[in-house]
């Protein structure tokens, strides 16, 4: 497995939403085959994933917010949810839009 790193830009992959789920009073992940409930951290890291924040920006952000990031945590629930393909690794050494590990599928 590739792991991220902190120049790439995450974004959701385009069949995965991010949305706020009153009846649980959580954010959940919606992907084609499960909903996921989210921890507020997950939701946190999520909402800044959008292809045009780096790794390194979101953890800079997070850390703006709650003071002390763990930012090989914040990588390794990167890597889980792109391993899933829940999550997009735009390469910014590539360009936006492109998408570093995404050759071969089809």
């Amino acid at each position: 497995m590739q792991t991220a790193r902190g120049a790439d830009r995450p974004r959701l992959a385009r069949s995965v939403r991010l949305r706020f789920d009153p009846a649980r009073g959580r954010h959940v992940l919606l992907t084609p085959e499960a909903v996921t409930v989210l921890n507020g951290t997950g939701a946190a890291v999520l909402e800044l994933c959008d292809g045009r924040r780096t790794l390194d920006e979101i953890g800079t952000v997070l850390r703006g917010r709650y003071g002390s990031v763990d930012d090989d945590e914040v990588r390794a629930f990167v890597d889980r949810l792109t391993a899933r393909r829940w999550l997009e690794i735009g390469d910014a050494e590539a360009g936006r839009g492109q998408r570093r590990g995404q050759a071969g599928r089809g």
